[in-house]
């Protein structure tokens, strides 16, 4: 692309994928979270540079945004981007990028996975071998997953991808969202409350960020009832991390399968300890195949903009 003085410079707000990295550095000068770790080699490298990579839990805030005058793109290595200040970028004329559809089918291979697993209880049963516990009589019982009833709170990409595994299982599947999705041919509920009532399996696929902060609240899992399991792989600021809990342990929800978290990688540890629980961590887009191809969307972007041409994937608002 560029060669010497004139590469541009990017600031990198995140940890990012080795071959990404390497991708990176062959076109570009990288500052790597120096705007953290080095506060006066930021100051003196901020003017030059020109765009930022993040990835999907990153925070790029206004006042980042603000110390950049020489920003062009900031490009996220993810489909999530609630860490982003975008209307503050747009603001400037600055686009930002995501990783969209690259990664839905491995999201939803993990919904019906937790799905699963949770209903099943597979992990306790794993353990329940290992322990030797076999010896001693069988293991309690667990929950049929096919010919379940589905909720999905959110009916985006991945949120119809998850649908159309659930059908493999002759689930009858049902949907929130902020509003009807047109085309889509599953039933509608206008909020959380009203469709946790209504399923067996609610499973959370919605952006993050501040409107649906505490979405899934004591009156949803209430709603959700004894014999109902919650699956989250959204964000986990969408669940009262604290009512969830409360609810597991008191069998207000019969268990729940989390692959996200209100503060990761710190995860209570009156979450961890609960029997009734499957917790994975943050999994949700973790296959190579997958991380490869949003590595190279988000390459892909940043290489589009530098040399004129329009980005892939632009983040609408």
């Amino acid at each position: 692309m560029t060669s010497g003085t004139d590469r541009p410079e990017l600031l990198l707000v995140a940890p990012l994928m080795p071959f990404l990295l390497d991708q990176l550095r062959q076109h570009y000068t990288l500052h790597d979270r120096i705007h953290v770790s080095d506060p006066a080699a930021f100051a003196a490298a901020a003017p030059r540079i020109r765009g930022v990579v993040a990835n999907g839990e990153a925070k790029v805030p206004r006042e980042l945004i603000a110390q950049l005058p020489a920003l062009e793109v900031i490009s996220v290595f993810g489909v999530g981007y609630d860490g982003i200040d975008v209307p503050a970028a747009h603001a400037r004329g600055v686009p930002v990028t995501n990783t969209p559809a690259v990664l839905n089918d491995d999201v939803a291979d993990l919904a019906i996975g937790l799905l699963i697993a949770t209903a099943r209880r597979i992990p306790q049963a794993d353990r329940f071998v290992r322990a030797n516990e076999w010896t001693h009589g069988p293991i309690a019982l667990s929950r049929k997953v096919t010919g379940g009833r589905l909720g999905l709170v959110g009916m985006g990409r991945i949120g119809q991808a998850i649908a159309e595994r659930a059908l493999a299982f002759k689930m009858e599947v049902a949907y929130t969202s902020r509003s009807p999705r047109a085309g889509v041919p599953y039933t509608y509920y206008p909020d959380p409350v009203a469709l946790a009532a209504a399923v067996d399996f609610l499973v959370v696929i919605t952006p993050g960020g501040a409107a649906t902060k505490g979405l899934i609240d004591a009156r949803v899992l209430q709603a959700l009832g004894p014999e109902g399991y919650l699956v989250n792989v959204a964000r986990g600021s969408v669940v009262d991390e604290a009512a969830l809990i409360e609810a597991l342990r008191h069998g207000t929800i019969a268990g729940a399968g989390l692959d996200v978290f209100a503060n990761e990688p710190n995860v209570p540890e009156a979450l961890r300890a609960l029997p009734n629980v499957v917790l994975t961590p943050h999994i949700g887009s973790g296959t190579r195949q997958t991380r490869e191809a949003m590595g190279q969307l988000t390459f892909d972007n940043l290489h589009a903009h530098f040399t004129g041409r329009p980005l892939l994937t632009p983040v609408d608002a």
